[in-house]
């Protein structure tokens, strides 16, 4: 049984500097291969100053100056709402890991009752508008835990950036709001006393 060798070529003068280069070279090649293949897991585990800073380069991410991020889903129509006015919104909130603090709710909310970050955000809406939003801790409820008002546990620990999924589907003015309350609970009294059911 024989065996065929290959020869090993000599290595040719001025050869060795060219192949650390290529090895230089296929090493950044291979480590930004593996950056962007963990962009996922960079994000997962990176601070939310990080995490950010990476969402905001994804497409269709806006930036406003206090920090907040929001992406339009679905575009809406009109002008957008103001601090005077009441929105009807459908909302889920989650932590960054996925934790739901806010189950999936529908109904009016003031414009200018919330945190600055969502209400920075719901000026930024249109109705019909379908959107989601990113709010660091600094426009949310900074440092300070938020405990579930059922369990008292903690929902939201302090520091925490707060994910939004906001669809608007309506607003109206705080006056018009309150006048549809008042005449609402006027209706219900006045069945009430007649010892009827209230009108539906």
């Amino acid at each position: 049984m024989s065996v065929t060798t290959v020869p090993i070529q000599p290595i040719k003068k001025g050869s060795i500097p060219k192949f650390w280069v290529g090895i230089a070279a296929l090493a950044l090649a291979g480590g930004g291969l593996a950056w962007w293949g963990t962009a996922d897991i960079r994000s997962e585990y990176s601070s939310d100053a990080q995490f950010l800073k990476d969402n905001a380069g994804q497409d269709g991410i806006t930036v406003t100056k206090s920090g907040l991020q929001i992406q339009t889903i679905r575009g809406g129509e009109g002008a957008p709402p103001t601090d005077n006015d009441v929105a009807m919104i459908s909302i889920t909130g989650t932590l960054r890991d996925g934790t739901i603090f806010q189950e999936p709710a529908s109904g009016p909310f003031p414009v200018s009752g919330g945190i600055p970050g969502f209400t920075e955000a719901l000026k930024l809406m249109q109705k019909g508008g379908k959107y989601k939003i990113w709010i660091p801790s600094e426009i949310g409820y900074g440092a300070s835990d938020i405990p579930d008002p059922k369990t008292g546990a903690i929902a939201i620990p302090g520091g925490s950036m707060l994910i939004f999924d906001v669809e608007l589907t309506d607003f109206v003015s705080r006056e018009q709001f309150e006048a549809a309350m008042q005449a609402q609970q006027n209706a219900m009294q006045q069945g009430a006393g007649a010892g009827g059911p209230p009108p539906q």
